[in-house]
């Protein structure tokens, strides 16, 4: 008797499994599509991003390989090039071949390609601050004391390896201008940080002893 009741129970489970793939069956085979699409589209992706930085690094090799400082605007459309494709590696790369080998760009336009790899780019987070504080490095020799602070406050209010370094440009352009007693509280800052570089310390130090004794 219970071998029989078995037997229709398993037969029940049968055919209610049997009846939901019947009743369900348009929304298995779009689901079951969806997935495969979406593996498809997964792995073809992948494909097409590697022959993407592929090409990349063949043309800023090329480049590197290739440069002529004669002719030096030859290069920088392929370089602007590859900064707006916004890759981790080369757009930076490509940023700073531009400003190492001096090729003719507007202040304005630096700061543009400094902007696209700061905002636009999937950087890791330190990565991201050395590029600010290069940014900065590039403006201090012409923007006013309002706007550097403003490049350098997320460095600045960070906990970042960068935090002295930001500190230090900021206290020496200060110090360039005559500006004593504003380029004390930066260098003091360095000193009260506890993870300061320690060559920043070194040269603060200096700097605070040859020209801030009394």
């Amino acid at each position: 008797m219970d071998e029989d009741i078995s037997i229709i129970n398993a037969n029940t489970r049968q055919e209610k499994i049997k009846n939901f793939f019947i009743k369900n069956k348009k929304s298995l085979i779009t689901i079951l599509s969806s997935i495969i699409l979406i593996i498809f589209a997964y792995f073809t992706f992948g494909e097409v991003q590697d022959r993407k930085i592929k090409s990349l690094a063949e043309k800023y090799n090329s480049i590197s390989i290739n440069f002529n400082s004669s002719n030096k605007m030859d290069f920088k459309n392929d370089l602007v090039e590859i900064i707006n494709e916004k890759n981790s590696t080369y757009s930076p790369l490509a940023l700073y071949f531009i400003l190492d080998n001096d090729i003719q760009s507007s202040n304005e336009e630096i700061n543009k390609f400094f902007d696209i790899i700061i905002k636009e780019v999937n950087l890791d987070q330190e990565i991201k601050n050395l590029i600010i504080y290069k940014k900065g490095l590039f403006n201090s020799n012409f923007e006013t004391e309002n706007n550097l602070i403003k490049i350098l406050n997320p460095i600045i209010n960070s906990e970042s390896v960068w935090k002295s370094h930001a500190l230090y440009l900021l206290a020496e352009y200060f110090f360039d201008k005559n500006q004593k007693q504003k380029a004390r509280e930066f260098y003091n800052q360095i000193l009260d940080y506890n993870k300061s570089n320690e060559n920043i310390l070194v040269e603060t130090r200096k700097r605070l002893s040859r020209d801030f004794s009394e």
